[in-house]
């Protein structure tokens, strides 16, 4: 398909370090990293540049192992034993640990009653799909930016609403 669309396509399988990425983005003049599915630790990458996609609410069901099926699984979890009401999609800039750069975009997905982690996970890809390209475009016009060091410098848009949801 992106062949068929003439966008550069690479299908990479490592080594999964930070020269390996630095090439990729040389080679490719990429200017921005979007991240979605990426299991590995994004190590040497631009963190003012680099934004990933996370199936789940961050920071309680992100780090190293955290990810798809197993993020879903530990909200249904939590949710059976009244923790949490909802899981999120969840963007946010990258850093060198997993799942900790400042979030740029929260938006809650409700736990139902008799879910397990495929059928929540089917709704957060969902929303997943029908947000992500829509918070990309604010990330790389400007709208949403940060210094790459301290998340408090995390700028968005006025009246930004997709900060902040409740567990």
């Amino acid at each position: 398909v992106a062949q068929q669309y003439q966008v550069p396509f690479m299908h990479f399988t490592g080594p999964f370090n930070a020269e390996e990425y630095q090439k990729i983005i040389e080679v490719h003049g990429a200017e921005w990293v979007a991240l979605s599915g990426w299991l590995k630790l994004a190590a040497g990458l631009d963190p003012q540049r680099t934004i990933n996609i996370h199936p789940g609410p961050l920071p309680r069901f992100g780090g190293k192992g955290m990810y798809g099926k197993h993020v879903h699984a530990a909200v249904v979890e939590a949710f059976k034993a009244g923790e949490v009401t909802t899981s999120h999609v969840t963007m946010h800039f990258v850093t060198p640990q997993y799942d900790e750069g400042p979030v740029i975009f929260r938006y809650p997905i409700l736990v139902e009653e008799g879910d397990d982690g495929p059928a929540l996970g089917e709704r957060v890809n969902k929303v997943e799909h029908g947000w992500q390209s829509y918070i990309t475009n604010l990330v790389v016009n400007g709208l949403i930016s940060w210094d790459g060091k301290d998340p408090k410098s995390l700028k968005v848009p006025e009246g930004y609403q997709f900060l902040e949801a409740k567990y």
